[in-house]
């Protein structure tokens, strides 16, 4: 019991910790679009710029 306890609260202390995901500006291959975002879009997209700070992607570097 108390060894489960501990494993819970080591693990929401350590997701404390977590800081957020860098964002990426994506282009299209199959039109002309670039839109930003942390994850891909879907297929067919590609990274063209980052990491970035922000979800306008103006701020380069890692958050």
């Amino acid at each position: 019991m108390k060894a489960g306890l501990f494993f819970v609260a080591l693990c929401t202390s350590l997701a404390l910790w977590a800081g957020p995901a860098p964002w990426y500006k994506w282009h299209s291959n199959a039109a002309d679009y670039e839109v930003c975002a942390q994850t891909s879009p879907g297929d067919g997209w590609e990274i063209v710029k980052g990491p970035f700070q922000d979800s306008h992607c103006q701020k380069l570097g890692m958050p």
